[in-house]
C-alpha cells in the first residue's frame, strides 16, 4: 500500500496502517496459491538423465515466493538438510546479471519442476535461473525496460513489488504505474512489501515504527528501488512492469478484497485508508 505523502512527517502518520498484500495472503492461503501456481506455472523438463522408469516428484514454486522460501522447499523436495540449497548458490555458477552481484533473488523462476533422486541443489538452481534469464531476456522485455528508462534487472525488481502488492492480476498494471510515477517524480515508493522483506515476514500490519527502520529496503525512507528484487515474480507481473496501465496514480490501498482504489489525490487516499482501517476494526483486526 502507498499510504503517505513523502512530504508528511512521520509524526502525522497513523499509528498503524495496514493492507492485505499479496505476500501476506500467500502465507494465509498457501494451499490455494499452490493450486493457482501449478495451473499457471511452466512445467520444465527433467533436470537429470536418470532412467525414465523413475517417477519424478513435483516441486511447485509459486509466483512471488522469496529466495528463502524457494531454498527451503528445494531442500525438502530433494531430501537435503535445511540450508543446503542456499549454500549451493555460491558454487552453482548461476548465469545472473552483473547487477545481481551473485544474489539470485528475482531469478528463481516460478514454475512446476519435476525432480528425481539424481537432481542436485546446484542443477535445480541453475535450471531456475536459466529459465528466468531466458524469459526475462526476451526482446519485448528488453525493449520495455528501455522504454521505461530502467534496466531489465530493475524491471524484475519492479515486477517483484507488483507481485507482492497487487490484490489481483487485474490490478498489476495500475500498481506498476504507481511505482513508475513515483520513481519519475523522485518520490519514495513507500511500499509495505519492501518492509516485510527487510523484516523477513509476511504480515498484514505495518506500524509507524516499521517505517523508521534502518534498512536499504525501507522504501519509506530511501528513494528509488530497493537494492534487489523482494521476491520472484511471474510473467504477468513482468508484463505489468514493462507495460504499466496509463494513469496519473500515486497512491493505492485495498479497502476490501477486490476493492483496490487508486488515486493521485492525497486527501482522497487518506479517506480510503481511513475506510480500510475502519473495515479492519469492524472485522476484529485492530
Amino acid at each position: 500500500m502507498v499510504n503517505e505523502s513523502p512530504d508528511v512527517p512521520p509524526s502525522r502518520r497513523p499509528g498503524r496502517r495496514v493492507r492485505p498484500t499479496r505476500r501476506g495472503r500467500l502465507v494465509l492461503i498457501i494451499g490455494a496459491v499452490l493450486v493457482l501456481a501449478a495451473g499457471a506455472a511452466v512445467l520444465v523438463p527433467l533436470l537429470t538423465t536418470e532412467p525414465k522408469t523413475e517417477q519424478p516428484r513435483t516441486l511447485v514454486i509459486p509466483e512471488g515466493w522469496r529466495a528463502s522460501q524457494v531454498y527451503a522447499a528445494a531442500d525438502k523436495a530433494l531430501g537435503e538438510p535445511a540450508g543446503t540449497t542456499e549454500k549451493a548458490v555460491a558454487t552453482a555458477d548461476l548465469p545472473l546479471p552483473a547487477e545481481a552481484k551473485g544474489n539470485p533473488e528475482g531469478y528463481l523462476f516460478p514454475a512446476t519442476y519435476p525432480v528425481t533422486s539424481g537432481t542436485t541443489p546446484e542443477s535445480l538452481l541453475r535450471y531456475m535461473v536459466d529459465t528466468a534469464v531466458s524469459r526475462f531476456g526476451a526482446d519485448h522485455i528488453t525493449a520495455g525496460a528501455q522504454r521505461n528508462n530502467v534496466t531489465v534487472y530493475q524491471t524484475v525488481t519492479i515486477a517483484a513489488i507488483v507481485q507482492a502488492e497487487a490484490d489481483s492480476a487485474s490490478d498489476m498494471g495500475k500498481v506498476a504505474r504507481v511505482i513508475h510515477n513515483r520513481l519519475d517524480r523522485g518520490m519514495p515508493l513507500q511500499m509495505d512489501s519492501t518492509l516485510n522483506y527487510a523484516l523477513n515476514r509476511s504480515t498484514l500490519d505495518t506500524t509507524t515504527g516499521d517505517t523508521k527502520m534502518d534498512s536499504p529496503y525501507n522504501s519509506y525512507v530511501h528513494e528509488g528501488l530497493p537494492p534487489t528484487p523482494i521476491g520472484n515474480p511471474g510473467e504477468q507481473a513482468m508484463a505489468a512492469a514493462i507495460g504499466p496501465t496509463p494513469g496519473p496514480w500515486l497512491y493505492f490501498v485495498t479497502v476490501a478484497p477486490g476493492d483496490t482504489r487508486f488515486t493521485d489525490d492525497y486527501a482522497e487516499q487518506r479517506r480510503n485508508v481511513a475506510e480500510f482501517n475502519n473495515n479492519r476494526r469492524g472485522a476484529g483486526h485492530g
